[in-house]
């Protein structure tokens, strides 16, 4: 069926979403659910003027402060940085007192996993991370097609129906659902996502502070190409560092032994070189759509 055509035949998974931290990812998922289902009600629970932003734009249909407002949904997502997260899973029973789906979306997974052992059997957990995102953050990035033909890994804690239930909306989203233990997602995206990022900051950061507006006026695009992370949000990576430290802090001790060995020049150069080379061929190969 067309997904047009099948857009005004169904509800969908889920009739009424409800979003804890309505930025770049949960507004993207409010924007796909409302392209996808444009009957499902969207509930923006930030800030003030960031509810205020999402219900000018009609990204959602009610918001506030509170998370009294995710009582009557039947799937709450949490899309604030990964420690608040955490604190909002063990308040959410006080604040609903039916049953809903609930999930995340955040770069690291055995603390938030670990913590919803606190939430009761009618307020299931499933912890997700979609890998899609921008240089930038906030609900003014946001667009309805940021996860289209892109991952987004789940890390449920055993099989059943809500798990499918969740797996249909995310492919409604156009994303393509993957599955993997919290310890083992943590442990990959230290190299995949955390380290790529601390490298880029650090080197914006060594860049900057050594040669100043007018050095980086000299820059190519070379240095934009590398740097292009380091827009990243302070807040939200402050949290997945403090989450994965015992994964991050090692593949930081990796990375200063090949800089290390680097430093010598010659044989170490050319080495490091050629096995760059050759592993960005198979990044390449297997390249996410834009």
């Amino acid at each position: 069926m067309n997904p047009d055509t099948e857009a005004h035949a169904d509800d969908g998974p889920f009739t009424r979403i409800a979003i804890v931290g309505f930025g770049l990812i949960g507004g993207s998922i409010a924007l796909a659910a409302r392209k996808r289902w444009p009957r499902t009600q969207i509930i923006a629970i930030d800030r003030p003027d960031v509810v205020a932003t999402a219900l000018r734009s009609a990204a959602a249909d009610d918001g506030g402060e509170h998370l009294r407002l995710c009582a009557g949904a039947d799937l709450i997502v949490l899309a604030a940085p990964v420690e608040t997260n955490a604190r909002i899973l063990c308040d959410l029973p006080n604040h609903v007192a039916g049953t809903a789906m609930v999930t995340d979306v955040g770069s690291t997974k055995r603390q938030v996993a670990e913590t919803s052992r606190c939430l009761p059997e009618r307020l299931p957990f499933v912890g997700g991370h979609p890998l899609a995102g921008a240089s930038t953050g906030g609900l003014n990035a946001a667009r309805s097609d940021l996860f289209t033909d892109h991952p987004w890994i789940l890390t449920p804690k055993g099989e059943g129906p809500h798990v499918d239930r969740l797996s249909r909306f995310i492919e409604g989203l156009g994303a393509r659902v993957h599955f993997m233990p919290p310890e083992a997602h943590d442990d990959a995206f230290a190299y995949l996502s955390h380290l790529p990022q601390i490298v880029a900051s650090a080197l914006m950061h060594l860049v900057g502070e050594k040669t100043g507006e007018g050095g980086l006026a000299l820059a190519g695009r070379g240095l934009r190409d590398t740097t292009r992370l380091a827009s990243s949000p302070a807040d939200i990576w402050r949290d997945i560092a403090s989450t994965n430290r015992d994964n991050i802090g090692p593949a930081i001790d990796e990375l200063i032994h090949v800089l290390v060995r680097m430093k010598s020049g010659g044989d170490a150069i050319a080495a490091t070189f050629e096995s760059a080379a050759r592993w960005k061929r198979v990044l390449d190969a297997g390249r996410e759509p834009a």
